[in-house]
């Protein structure tokens, strides 16, 4: 068909600047002298406005129009290419102009300013600006829902996680409510009782990184697709065939590192496992937010800190660090060090038990926010009770740890936040449906972890983003969503 055929093409074509833009923004976290900032800021947002041009060109619509007359001729993947498509396209042009750059402007404003007032412990100074990034993000997420007749929170989170809404996080988090304060305090007084050896630093950056590239070899990533490299906050980025990922280095600590680099390798797995014949598609996209999560959350929770994976991480790490005699980097030390638990303030050094607190905060927060049940000035307080609740940890004036710790909301990117534990669900679901076809533990000893990338290439990353979310989990695990296995899978581990 030749519509079709001029919209791959357009977004063939578009892809190979978003590849651009990717790389740039890599290069501008990793590489770029400071005095480059300024002329790059510029570079970049010359060319995510011609990229949003090129998704908004006016004759999209008649091609999808004459498209969607001619659509029982489709296959089932030419139908998905086109769905994806067009949710892009629609996404894109739903927004005025006007709108587009008034986010764009308050969202830095309140960015850059965030960075000083969070030092500062600067609340009212923050809560100025945040208003008015939530009065736009108000404004999008009424457009959006009147453009998909749904609600507004569900507008926002749809940009994230489609096909997700608010309804549903209410029943799958107030499940995780029911059990998991409890369940936190159970472990704490069980690990109280199993006393941990730190591992002492030094631990020299450049024999990090070698152990790091080591275990991303060991599991399965392409260097000659990607590589390894250092920024100030760690990342996944590029495309399929080029893919980047950056860490940091704790010489104190090795285990930030490379729990984080395992992580950002998830990520990147998934990515170097998309479908080649659907590149520069839509459709040969990651599914969503909390798909991609669930990847690197399997490589990270699932795998890394299990047991088997920690004989694995010993050997290597003795040896990377000489530590042959040390009793800290005996396996069942080592992986109590890499289990731990421990309630906290920060979100992004939390355990993988209470993360999913600081995120049902979050969520009850912003999802209120949008659709005006609290405003700006009420987030402290609900903060502080939400912490109290889940955490035990009171942050009453305290904002530089509480609700001024993320940089999500300085630029309106609300329903965001979810994606991060739905992600951890759905890994727990995937790990639950893999045990009962592979001996996963047996394949880690082993060394050789091929069947289990085997297993996630065939259910999860050749599917893209051919189907949705619920049957790309019940193609895998036999049902949708269901966090009875994520409890399950705490309990089991760490009770």
């Amino acid at each position: 068909m030749e519509q079709l055929d001029k919209l791959e093409a357009h977004f063939k074509r578009l892809s190979h600047f978003q590849h651009l833009a990717a790389i740039c923004g890599w290069d501008q976290a990793t590489m770029m002298p400071d005095g480059g900032n300024h002329a790059r800021a510029d570079a970049m947002a010359e060319l995510a406005l011609y990229c949003h041009q090129q998704m908004t060109q006016p004759e999209l619509g008649d091609w999808f129009a004459d498209v969607d007359e001619k659509s029982r001729h489709l296959s089932a993947t030419q139908k998905a290419s086109v769905a994806e498509m067009k949710r892009q396209w629609q996404q894109a042009s739903v927004l005025p102009d006007t709108l587009v750059k008034a986010k764009s402007l308050a969202g830095a404003k309140c960015e850059h300013a965030w960075r000083q007032q969070r030092q500062d412990n600067d609340w009212d100074g923050f809560a100025k600006n945040l208003k008015e990034v939530v009065a736009l993000a108000r404004e999008e997420a009424h457009i959006r829902a009147d453009q998909k007749l749904c609600a507004p929170y569900d507008a926002l989170l749809d940009l994230y996680e489609p096909g997700m809404t608010a309804e549903r996080i209410d029943e799958v988090f107030g499940a995780l409510k029911q059990w998991l304060p409890e369940t936190i305090q159970a472990v704490v007084d069980k690990q109280a009782q199993q006393p941990v050896i730190t591992p002492k630093g030094p631990f020299p950056q450049a024999q990090q990184k070698a152990l790091g590239e080591h275990v991303m070899k060991q599991l399965g990533f392409s260097f000659e697709y990607g590589r390894l490299d250092i920024s100030t906050h760690p990342f996944c980025g590029g495309v399929p065939t080029d893919v980047r990922i950056t860490t940091r280095y704790d010489e104190q600590d090795f285990t930030s590192a490379l729990m984080g680099v395992i992580h950002e390798t998830g990520h990147a797995r998934y990515e170097q496992g998309l479908p080649q014949d659907l590149a520069g598609l839509p459709v040969g996209q990651a599914r969503s937010m909390g798909v991609h999560e669930s990847q690197s959350l399997f490589f990270e929770m699932q795998l890394a800190r299990s047991a088997p994976f920690a004989t694995l991480i010993c050997q290597q790490a003795k040896q990377a660090f000489n530590r042959q005699d040390d009793p800290a980097f005996q396996v069942e030390n080592l992986h109590r060090v890499l289990t731990e638990v421990s309630p906290g303030y920060i979100r992004v050094d939390a355990d993988e038990v209470t993360y999913p607190a600081h995120i049902m905060l979050r969520y009850d927060i912003e999802r209120d926010l949008i659709s005006g049940k609290m405003e700006v000035d009420h987030i402290p307080e609900r903060w502080d009770t939400a912490m109290q609740q889940y955490l035990g940890l009171s942050t009453a004036g305290n904002y530089k740890n509480g609700c001024m710790q993320d940089i999500h909301w300085t630029d309106g990117s609300f329903g965001y936040f979810p994606t991060y534990t739905l992600g951890a669900l759905y890994a727990a679901q995937l790990m639950q449906a893999m045990r009962q076809q592979l001996d996963v533990d047996g394949i880690i000893a082993s060394g050789n972890l091929s069947p289990i990338f085997d297993w996630l290439s065939q259910h999860i990353w050749q599917r893209a983003s051919t189907t949705s979310t619920d049957n790309l989990l019940k193609d895998a695990t036999g049902e949708t969503l269901n966090p009875a296995h994520f409890r399950e899978y705490i309990q089991g581990r760490y009770l």
